[in-house]
């Protein structure tokens, strides 16, 4: 069941002019499947619906083709914004060359036990070291054959990763070492953690957005589930949290709602705008 803040009513949220969500333990289940509950919720919201995700552009299509319309989508944390419908990159905001060298650098000064590996091309090919885990067969994958090929070409995400460390841990780790050249974060259980350029966030690329079509963010609505949703959450006139959310999430939330396994984000809409 959602839970409402303290003195509020669910009709009063039907102020929201656009819903923001993210994917990954929040809008799909384990299984990485939408139910009919969601897909027909989110046809029947009469606001626009952005999803804003972790996820890079080549990782759009399993969901899309789930969908009757694909959804515009923040991806790669706010460094990419993207229009479905034409195709189109609108804004991205990669990590230079220059800011790869100095963090690459910095990381394997400081942390041990890791493997790096890039988003490149907006984020439709990806390339990684040969440490790196290897859990799919993809052409856009690429095991790169010197570590100068990480830093080559801007980056829209750097990803380092650790077999040994605790996932928070690690996180605090990375962040200590970049020392604010670049943002660190996380949304895997495990300890992979991700970098972007300063200033780069799920909350700025949706604010980005939302400038661009007029909409404040008291009238957003957000939904997330891992320390990289905490900026969305945060900047958005109402912060979701899901029943399966990381603390520091649920910390930072307006409201929680059901799991990601029993439909929270669905069950929150239906309340808020009275489907």
């Amino acid at each position: 069941m959602a839970e409402f803040p303290r003195g509020r009513k669910p009709e009063e949220n039907r102020r929201f002019r656009l819903v923001a969500t993210d994917i990954d333990g929040t809008l799909i289940n384990s299984e990485r499947l939408l139910s009919r509950l969601t897909i027909d919720t989110l046809a029947a919201v009469p606001v626009p619906v952005v999803l804003v995700t972790g996820r890079p552009l080549r990782w759009l299509e399993q969901l899309y083709d789930q969908l009757p319309a694909p959804l515009p989508a923040v991806c790669l944390n706010g460094a990419v914004v993207y229009d479905p419908h034409t195709d189109e990159v609108l804004r991205t905001e990669p990590l230079t060359c220059e800011l790869l060298i100095d963090v690459v650098g910095r990381l394997r000064d400081a942390v041990p036990d890791i493997s790096l590996a890039v988003e490149v091309d907006d984020g439709r090919a990806f390339r990684h070291e040969a440490t790196w885990p290897r859990l799919w067969v993809d052409h856009r994958v690429e095991v790169i054959s010197s570590p100068d090929e990480l830093t080559s070409v801007p980056a829209v995400k750097l990803l380092v990763r650790s077999a040994t460390a605790d996932p928070d841990d690690f996180l605090e780790l990375v962040s200590k070492a970049l020392g604010g050249v670049a943002e660190a974060t996380r949304s895997s259980s495990s300890a992979l953690v991700e970098i972007s350029a300063a200033g780069v966030t799920k909350a700025a690329g949706l604010a980005w957005l939302c400038e661009r079509d007029g909409i404040d963010a008291s009238d957003v609505v957000a939904f997330g589930d891992m320390p990289n949703d905490i900026p969305m959450l945060t900047w958005a006139g109402h912060g979701v949290a899901m029943g399966n959310a990381h603390e520091a999430v649920r910390a930072v939330a307006d409201a929680t709602t059901a799991s990601n396994e029993d439909d929270g984000v669905a069950v929150y809409l239906r309340k808020a705008f009275n489907l």
